[in-house]
């Protein structure tokens, strides 16, 4: 019975957090930018060494190939820690309860999302330059989707 009540309790707390608004500030975020890239890693408050490289990769290819794009603010880059309540929302959005890495394409205020976690896992540790190259042609198919 106290797991039950827990349960309900957790359900509906969840529930509420989805509805606080918040979703409506990312659909007007949405409206105001209507053509934008987001790459958002999600991950938990303890990382392994792949977590961590998947987040470094992404950045250091976004640096390297994108700056224009990522100072105009076509492309935006976030971390989220789904371990984090605040969190809850944009993880549930994404189904997101651990290390994940999404390609999100706003384009006339569609949201179109692309997921790279599996791509991540099987390339950010490699020795070559795979994750950089993969994760660039997804971006620039991205870019022309826009």
């Amino acid at each position: 019975m106290k797991y039950l009540k827990l349960s309900l309790l957790l359900f509906w707390s969840m529930t509420f957090m989805a509805c606080n608004g918040t979703a409506q500030t990312d659909e007007q975020n949405t409206a105001n930018n209507e053509n934008l890239i987001q790459v958002i890693d999600f991950h938990t408050t303890h990382r392994c060494v792949t977590c961590k490289a998947i987040e470094q990769g992404a950045i250091d290819a976004l640096n390297k190939n994108f700056k224009k794009e990522l100072d105009a603010g076509m492309i935006t880059f976030q971390t989220v820690n789904v371990d984090n309540e605040s969190n809850y929302a944009i993880a549930e959005e994404f189904e997101a309860s651990g290390t994940a890495l999404f390609i999100n394409i706003i384009s006339n205020g569609n949201s179109t999302k692309v997921d790279l976690t599996q791509f991540g896992f099987m390339n950010a540790t490699a020795d070559d330059d795979s994750f950089e190259k993969g994760f660039v042609e997804e971006i620039n198919k991205a870019l022309e989707s826009l």
